[in-house]
């Protein structure tokens, strides 16, 4: 009998950890870790494509396209957010300088 809790209890879990990131993929995210509950979070998401970082409507990366940002802030973080908008043409800007 105690196995078979074990196993009922091992098969929620999986289910849940899948339920959780099926809906965080929905909005981009590859992974979160809250660090912080509800205020600090690790997360990685796809860089915005660069052809649409000046547009009103950036759009992601392909998530395996290998240009993956990792974000360590507020778990509310929208990776096509202003914020990340801003950050990534100050990337794209100084790498431009360094070429």
């Amino acid at each position: 009998m105690k196995i078979a809790t074990s196993l009922l209890a091992a098969v929620l879990l999986v289910g849940a950890l899948g339920a959780i990131n099926t809906a965080t993929a929905a909005d981009g995210i590859i992974d979160k870790q809250e660090l912080t509950p509800g205020s600090y979070c690790h997360l990685k998401f796809p860089a915005i494509r660069e052809d649409t970082l000046g547009s009103d409507h950036p759009a992601l990366e392909d998530p395996n396209s290998g240009d993956i940002i990792d974000f360590y802030g507020p778990c509310d973080e929208n990776p096509v957010g202003k914020h990340q908008v801003e950050e990534q043409k100050l990337e794209e800007l100084q790498q431009w300088f360094r070429d």
